[in-house]
């Protein structure tokens, strides 16, 4: 089916006998603000470039996410995330259904789509509904209001069509904006950059750092245990703060790929050790957790104290400083230093598949500039012989690997200190030709996606020589 955008003053549907606009009685609709919040938020993620988290959060978020009871805001942030995780596939599929493209400024009219087609393509949501709610939206719009027949008839069009076309159109699209998968492909090759963009449409799982002993913590936990020793699971049964365990302080959510960095210092016992923009303080409480005396620090007053509840549950000890790491001056210098730097964070799509929209290029090149600032005072706080380990959930390597080797050629106080192959358990094969290490979404293969992948991190060590 083939639908034409009405002229302006045209109608579209009929409206219903006693509501000429669609509006009277709209807010006891039920179901309707979820989707006008989805719709609201997908326009701040896409024409605001807006990052989805700080969006639906529960205490400083979006108005109208806000307004949600609990179980509304679950369905907004779960049609959100799969609106933007299948974007392109979406955009495709409605895109065959219009006989020419929307008006430029109709952005309201292709956010209500999205939403929509999102529920009907991916979400266990009948059709009708998603339908029905898309239509009452437009009607009460007065953006999308001429529009209305136009909804109705690309969306059932889509219900009708998506056993057929679905499958097809997943395999012809990669989900990402050109900008993106223009540096994946650069960057990896063609295959490596598909296997990533493919990564990126499932979910990840849900990791756990433990204190000790792994094996039973995946077994109460009802996961598996990593190579690295992490603990995964697929699916929560609970949430996270039920769980058991989390009372006792024995673990705490940590990507596998986040966990690395930390272990490359090797043994760190009653060593002084800088964690540089440490917060929320997974990698904090490892380095306490190998015995190391730690200072965290941060820029963030609300994120510090995050950590310290964080540190708090797990009953790990941490100094915390809060300062621009740029102003920090400590009194003594430390015998090693962590920076796991701000970047673009595009090695974390799978959990948070907004960040391709939210980003550009410039975006990357100004944050690969900030690291490098970073990085050069982070060596300033470490004594000669001591140890720099410099990470980040970037996949480009102009925030990793070619800001690693231009950082080593224009600072002759570090040289490299290469990780070697067998040091650390699991990490081989995420070791890079120059003693580096590379992981992606496409990396550690595990059967079926939801069990695989983790997210994409660089990291490397370095030692001060004077």
């Amino acid at each position: 089916m083939v639908v034409t955008p009405p002229r302006r003053g045209q109608p579209g549907n009929p409206q219903r006998p006693g509501n000429p606009q669609g509006k009277a009685g709209d807010e006891n609709v039920a179901g309707l603000a979820a989707r006008k919040a989805a719709a609201r938020l997908l326009a701040a993620v896409i024409d605001a470039r807006t990052p989805l988290d700080g969006l639906t959060d529960n205490e400083h978020g979006h108005p109208q996410y806000k307004a949600l009871d609990g179980r509304d805001r679950a369905l907004v942030r779960a049609i959100l995330v799969t609106a933007l995780r299948h974007r392109m596939t979406i955009a495709g599929l409605l895109s065959k259904r219009l006989e020419k493209p929307l008006p430029a400024n109709a952005t309201a009219l292709s956010h209500i789509l999205h939403i929509a087609a999102a529920q009907i393509l991916f979400l266990d949501i009948p059709d009708s509904a998603a339908v029905d709610l898309a239509v009452t939206h437009a009607k009460s719009d007065p953006r999308t209001l001429r529009f209305s027949g136009l909804v109705n008839g690309v969306l059932r069009s889509l219900a009708r069509a998506k056993e057929a076309e679905l499958a097809p159109a997943l395999a012809a699209t990669s989900e990402a904006p050109q900008w993106f998968s223009e540096r994946l492909v650069a960057a990896y090759g063609a295959d490596k950059a598909r296997a990533i963009l493919a990564a990126h449409r499932h979910e990840a799982p849900v990791d756990f750092t433990v204190k000790a002993d792994p094996a039973l913590w995946a077994e109460r936990l009802g996961g598996i245990v990593l190579p690295t020793g992490t603990v995964r699971v697929e699916k929560l049964a609970a949430n996270v703060t039920d769980l058991p365990g989390f009372a006792d302080g024995a673990w705490w959510v940590q990507d596998a790929a986040a966990s690395l960095p930390a272990r490359l210092f090797g043994d760190i016992g009653g060593q002084r050790v800088a964690d540089l923009c440490a917060a929320p303080g997974g990698k904090t409480a490892q380095l306490v957790l190998a015995g190391a005396t730690v200072t965290a620090v941060d820029t963030s007053k609300n994120r510090l104290a995050r950590l310290k509840q964080n540190l708090d549950r797990l009953g790990l000890p941490a100094e915390l400083v809060q300062t621009d790491l740029l102003d920090y001056r400590p009194a003594h210098l430390f015998d090693a230093v962590l920076l796991d730097a701000p970047c673009s964070s595009t090695g974390t799509v799978r959990r948070h598949p907004d960040v391709p929209w939210t980003k550009t290029m410039a975006d990357v090149e100004k944050l690969a500039d900030l690291q490098r600032r970073l990085l050069a005072h982070a060596v300033t706080l470490v004594r000669p012989g001591g140890r720099i380990v410099f990470s980040n959930c970037s996949l480009d390597p102009i925030e990793g690997e070619d800001l690693y080797r231009d950082f080593l050629a224009e600072t002759p106080s570090v040289v490299a200190d290469p990780i070697q192959a067998g040091e650390f358990d699991g990490l081989d094969p995420f070791l890079t030709p120059d003693g580096t290490l590379r992981t992606t979404p496409a990396d550690l293969a595990l059967g079926p996606p939801g069990i695989s992948g983790l997210d994409g991190f660089f990291a490397a060590r370095m030692k001060r020589t004077g």
